[in-house]
């Protein structure tokens, strides 16, 4: 039986790149690096950057959303539009998001909510074809 995330891991192209992002733009924990990787944190969370040179960007809806407070959110999106983070998405649903790119073009979300506010708001106004359970 599966118990929660564990962690999670990205492939990246340039591991100092990707780790100044991830620590100075977003705030993660450093814990190690090394010439091929590096783990961090943010909150509970474990988070792996592990270089590799076949990194490719996806154009499908996958991606890693991050949560965060409203007050946290306002402060980290008007920093965001300051370092010209590049956005991949218009939030179109419930509870305040920001979507946007890391350098090699992973797909990351910035959202305040949980799933409970979700579900009430699908309760309110269903997707075609939802069954709740």
């Amino acid at each position: 039986m599966i118990n929660g995330l564990n962690h999670i891991t990205l492939a990246v192209s340039d591991l100092n790149k990707s780790f100044e992002f991830y620590v100075e733009v977003l705030g993660f924990k450093p814990h190690a690096k090394w010439t091929k990787g590096a783990y961090l944190s943010a909150g509970s969370l474990w988070f792996c950057l592990s270089r590799d040179d076949e990194v490719q960007s996806r154009k499908d809806y996958t991606h890693i959303a991050f949560d965060i407070g409203e007050q946290g959110f306002s402060i980290l999106k008007n920093r965001f539009i300051d370092m010209k983070i590049r956005q991949w998405k218009v939030n179109t649903s419930e509870g305040s998001s920001l979507y946007i790119l890391d350098p090699d073009g992973h797909k990351l979300e910035i959202h305040v909510g949980c799933l409970q506010s979700r579900l009430h708001t699908l309760k309110e106004n269903p997707y075609p074809g939802l069954v709740l359970y």
